[in-house]
């Protein structure tokens, strides 16, 4: 049992620098730009003995329309209603201002308990926005330093009361984001052994990664699979900034969903703070099992998204192509051609991508959707035994023998799977750095097609075997 903890102010207090000290990593983009936060962000927090969920929100407007601010407000309205506490931030430096009277009155209306924390408090410049914080009601004002780490104890202090009383333990993490799939000393290699980490791999929470290029409607997507409006959306291109994570199942499977940012071409990125965006987006590209790449059907696979797929091809993720907004093409046949044909151009490293026409706004098709990412995500744990990769390597060695070398043939001699996720192997060779690269992708390909691993990176790597008459 936690509590849920949610940051509540006006824009650049400093509610995304606490955000990231009480979850204890920089996840939350933080910039001296007012607004930097859109979304609500969640993550889990821990000060001292306290464990609890904590709630990064937007900067407090005052807008009431359908406007992008509007619709900001809302999400921080609702992650108020889900919180057992607010933490509401002033900045001390600069002392009381007319908004943080207007929004203390907004939260004194509500049912959440509110503390109030005067921030940017180091140095003598805080004393009169600390005494000043006084006026607002909310008794006495918890003096710190987000950025310096000061004033933590008495925020702990603050939150004891608000902590379950029944004795639940420590909330571990289940998260496999460090778990490469690697074979240990211990693991037998037996069809059983494989089959029983196959099963355990597939027991943890899928990373799921939404990408794509802006405005091609990957929060639109989200919301539709969770069934909510989780996410910001809007017609205005690049809505989403920080990488939103949200726990969700699917069939039965946990699956840890997160929206990110739109990867424009980098030539166009000069902001700082989209180059904030960019460096998140593909830092969840690297944490991520399993990535989908949004396309727009105005544009099917440009230059830009062939660009986000090789990313994340080399990174080893499993990739699953999503073609939105598919109920607006008229001739879909010939949409779809298009696809493949530039599919088996541009990506050959990993062929038979699985490919999805989907409308994310009218919720067509998304349960095909999730089963594709399902079974790639099985594939990319998959593990085959040596006995059976050698037996393959064998028949394969005598079709298709390995080139010669100054009159000499380079001899295989035995190759084994090292790790999943993505599947890796390990071949040795009698002189693996005169291995023709055409001839290693022969092999990729023939154990993508021997073993039915279709769209999933594998990797080979070469090896010099010892000679055992050396001595």
């Amino acid at each position: 049992m936690t509590f849920t903890v949610a940051i509540i102010g006006r824009p650049n207090v400093g509610k995304s620098t606490l955000f990231n000290r009480l979850v204890g990593k920089a996840i939350a983009l933080v910039d001296d730009t007012p607004g930097v936060t859109r979304d609500r962000r969640e993550g889990k927090g821990r000060i001292g003995p306290l464990f609890f969920r904590v709630i990064d929100t937007a900067g407090l407007e005052e807008a009431f329309d359908d406007s992008l601010e509007a619709r900001m407000r809302r999400q921080t309205e609702r992650a108020l209603a889900d919180s057992d506490v607010a933490l509401f931030l002033i900045d001390a430096r600069s002392g009381l201002t007319p908004m943080d009277r207007h929004f203390a009155q907004w939260l004194r209306r509500g049912e959440t308990p509110v503390i109030l924390v005067a921030n940017k408090c180091e140095g003598r410049a805080a004393q009169g926005g600390l005494y000043e914080a006084f006026e607002l009601g909310f008794g006495d004002p918890i003096p710190l330093s987000a950025a310096h780490g000061e004033g933590m104890a008495d925020l702990v202090q603050a939150l004891l009361p608000f902590e379950p009383s029944e004795d639940s333990g420590e909330d571990g993490d289940a998260s496999a984001e460090g778990d490469d799939g690697a074979f240990r000393p211990d693991e037998d290699d037996d069809e059983d052994a494989l089959a029983k980490a196959e099963a355990e791999a597939a027991a943890r929470p899928i990373q799921l990664a939404i990408v794509g290029r802006p405005n091609v409607g990957k929060s639109t997507l989200v919301n539709a699979l969770i069934g909510e409006d989780r996410v910001l959306t809007g017609p205005e291109p690049g809505v989403t900034r920080d990488a939103i994570s949200v726990e969700w199942s699917w069939k039965g499977q946990a699956i840890r969903l997160v929206d990110t940012a739109g990867l424009r071409r980098r030539a166009r990125v000069s902001e700082k703070l989209e180059k904030l965006s960019v460096a998140d987006t593909l830092n969840t590209i690297r944490l991520a099992n399993v990535v989908v790449l949004v396309l727009d059907v105005d544009a099917i696979l440009d230059k830009q998204d062939l660009t986000i797929a090789r990313r994340v091809i080399e990174e080893g993720r499993a990739l699953v192509i999503a073609v939105n907004k598919w109920d607006q093409v008229e001739n879909q046949a010939a949409a779809l051609g298009r696809l493949s044909d530039r599919l088996q151009t541009s990506l050959p490293q990993a062929r038979g991508i699985p490919t999805v026409a989907i409308s994310a706004l009218k919720n067509r098709k998304l349960p095909k959707l999730m089963d594709a990412v399902l079974e790639n995500h099985r594939l990319w744990n998959r593990r085959i035994s040596t006995s059976r990769l050698n037996r393959w390597l064998a028949q394969v060695l005598d079709l298709h023998p390995p080139p010669m070398v100054q009159g000499r043939r380079i001899r295989i001699r035995y190759m084994t799977q090292v790790k999943s996720r993505p599947p890796t192997f390990v071949l040795w060779a009698s002189q693996p750095e005169e291995l023709p690269e055409a001839y290693v992708r022969y092999l990729v390909n023939g154990i993508r097609e021997a073993f039915e691993l279709p769209g999933v990176p594998i990797r080979v790597l070469l090896r010099k075997g010892k000679n055992p008459y050396a001595k």
